[in-house]
């Protein structure tokens, strides 16, 4: 018989829906997806609940003097699951979680590394985290980053596992070698001129926007070559960061909008190198998707399991956040030389070839099993 399973997330982010129906296709489970709600005002995802291929439910809520109180309810209602994986992180999902034990529901957290600069450190929250991590029956995380702040809050070696993030590689490669013909003209059409510098991502100010500004601004003025900086997303601070752009007299940045996932490859292909200066992304998926996209990548060390996937050196560079000297010495790097910018472009496909769907939910399924043995084992 199939084990009931049950991914709860916050909302349903486009590659955990295609996650999701890879795991419905492969039908190995009886997979059910649960969500918050449909979308967060900060995300401009299209949501199509029609192309999914998998159960799903959304929690119900309450409106209470103003404020939205959602409750766990498939709890109580059906076929409870035999294993409830879930984000811990809001109160919802925590008295989720107790439910879930005390109806004898085998659970596991989603967890990854979170810096203090985006995430304040609360004593109380961490003693509540101490108290749920120990007791969880497992923890699933992107790296061995992730792995590790798990076991600092509790959760024991042999329940703390790694389940490594995925992206549609196929659509990223397969999609930059398919407009790679009309780099010049998508180029033009964008205003793009010389080396191209990539950003993509929200505009808000903890993904740290405004030193890759002022490390474009200094390279501007340090280099006699002609660069350009393409911003893909939106967000809070674009008005913001386009006013840096006009007071500080920074030239040649084109801030192209949000865009859906079937136009990106477009955009990575029009691109010589992807920059990534976040302040403390826990991962940072777009670093992947330039990485199936044959660039090379400037990223912080702020995010999450970053040696993974960047080799300094090898496939791109990683520098200190909130410094912007140290990144535009390592956008120089890459702006005279082409052929290290094609072969750190090429080492970066190489390193991520393997990040498919398919792969995230076979590993998902033997980490199903791995918590399924635990709990026959413990009874």
């Amino acid at each position: 018989m199939k084990p009931k399973v049950v991914y709860w997330n916050n909302i349903p982010a486009p590659y955990m829906v295609e996650r999701f129906n890879v795991l419905a296709d492969r039908g190995n489970m009886d997979f059910e997806a649960w969500f918050n709600e449909r979308t967060h005002s900060d995300r401009s995802w299209e949501v199509e609940e029609e192309k999914w291929r998998f159960p799903y439910q959304y929690m119900p809520s309450l409106n209470i003097f103003g404020r939205r109180f959602r409750f766990p309810l498939p709890l109580f209602r059906g076929k409870l699951p035999d294993v409830l994986t879930s984000l811990y992180a809001e109160p919802v999902f925590l008295i989720g979680w107790i439910i879930a034990k005390l109806r004898g529901v085998r659970t596991a957290f989603w967890c990854q590394v979170t810096t203090d600069r985006w995430v304040k450190r609360r004593e109380w929250k961490n003693k509540i985290k101490r108290l749920v991590f120990l007791r969880v029956d497992a923890t699933f995380g992107s790296g061995e980053e992730s792995r590790i702040f798990a076991m600092r809050y509790g959760t024991p070696d042999n329940r703390a596992f790694c389940l490594r993030h995925s992206i549609d590689v196929e659509h990223y490669t397969k999609g930059r070698q398919k407009v790679l013909p009309e780099r010049g003209n998508i180029r033009k059409k964008l205003g793009l001129h010389g080396i191209v510098f990539i950003y993509v991502g929200r505009l808000w100010w903890g993904k740290g926007v405004n030193y890759l500004l002022d490390a474009f601004r200094d390279l501007q003025n340090r280099i006699d070559r002609e660069i350009s900086l393409l911003i893909v997303g939106d967000g809070v601070d674009e008005v913001a960061l386009k006013e840096q752009c006009r007071s500080e007299g920074v030239r040649n940045v084109v801030f192209a909008g949000f865009k859906q996932k079937a136009e990106l490859p477009r955009y990575y292909a029009a691109s010589d190198v992807f920059v990534f200066p976040t302040l403390g992304d826990p991962y940072g998926l777009v670093i992947d998707e330039a990485m199936a996209s044959c660039l090379p990548v400037i990223s912080t060390s702020s995010a999450g399991e970053i040696r993974d996937r960047i080799e300094d050196g090898v496939n791109g560079y990683i520098v200190p956040p909130e410094d912007s000297l140290a990144l535009c010495n390592a956008m120089e790097k890459l702006v005279f030389d082409s052929q290290r910018r094609t072969e750190m472009g090429k080492a970066s496909m190489k390193k991520i070839a393997g990040h498919t769907h398919e792969q995230w939910a076979k590993d998902f399924e033997l980490l199903i099993q791995c918590v399924m043995s635990q709990g026959e084992l413990n009874k």
